[in-house]
């Protein structure tokens, strides 16, 4: 199942809205659970964890920051006034 670009990025908001805030608790807690082991190997384990999460929704910010492949281009981005449309070097206007 693949996913549309807009619903890939609401997807995106909310895992680093709600699911990063809920992973960086738990892993606290898991390693909390543990004797502390020093400083330098809790380092390593907080900065494996701080990438362990983004291996599995790889696919969900692939692209996200780019524009929607399915927009069309005349609409893209959004300038009903024309305020920053360009302009042709000779328009005095």
């Amino acid at each position: 199942m693949t996913l549309g670009y807009k619903a890939r990025k609401r997807l995106a908001l909310l895992v680093l809205v709600v699911g990063l805030p809920v992973y960086i608790i738990a892993a606290v807690f898991v390693v909390s659970l543990f004797d502390r082991p020093p400083i330098w190997l809790e380092f390593i384990i907080y900065a494996a964890l701080g990438f362990l999460w983004m291996v599995p929704l790889k696919q969900v910010f692939l692209g996200v920051g780019k524009a929607d492949p399915d927009e069309d281009e005349a609409n893209y981005p959004h300038d009903p006034a024309g305020k920053y449309a360009l302009k042709d070097k000779d328009d005095n206007a």
